[in-house]
């Protein structure tokens, strides 16, 4: 949990700089939209906390720290080129993968604790998750992979 909420906050921090920097409309679009996402799973989590009685309180991720410096090398040197769109995406998925196992896990061991509140929360999380995830792929898909190819 608080690996998770550390990230979420770090996920917070970060989404602008990457919205800032993409050159797509479709992807700048897509990084505001989960910045609000990601806002509501911070309260969610907070929520969650609440649930099993615990303040909330972020301990420092080392994966999520990993992801967002590969995302700052990408934003760094593919700056002004094609392919800048494209690694920032693929970044956003690294992100997206590690957030879908943390919440599933969590979901399940919150359900085997009989967390129902938790549980619901947490799946609410996880099935954003899943969908930025498949919206992503569809963007990376249908344009942006497709530009940075004709480039």
């Amino acid at each position: 949990m608080k690996d998770i909420y550390f990230a979420e906050k770090k996920i917070l921090a970060t989404l602008p700089k990457m919205g800032k920097v993409a050159q797509s409309s479709e992807l700048k679009a897509a990084f505001e939209k989960h910045r609000g996402q990601t806002e509501e799973h911070v309260t969610r989590l907070e929520g969650v906390f609440e649930a099993i009685g615990k303040k909330p309180v972020g301990k420092t991720c080392a994966a999520i720290m990993g992801i967002t410096e590969e995302g700052a090398e990408i934003m760094e040197e593919y700056n002004g080129s094609p392919s800048l769109d494209a690694g920032l995406l693929a970044a956003a998925q690294a992100v997206e993968h590690y957030e879908i196992s943390r919440y599933g896990t969590l979901r399940t061991w919150a359900s085997e604790l009989g967390l129902t509140e938790a549980v619901n929360l947490l799946d609410l999380t996880l099935s954003e998750e899943k969908e930025t995830d498949a919206a992503l792929t569809e963007l990376a898909e249908s344009a942006v992979n497709v530009a940075a190819e004709a480039a």
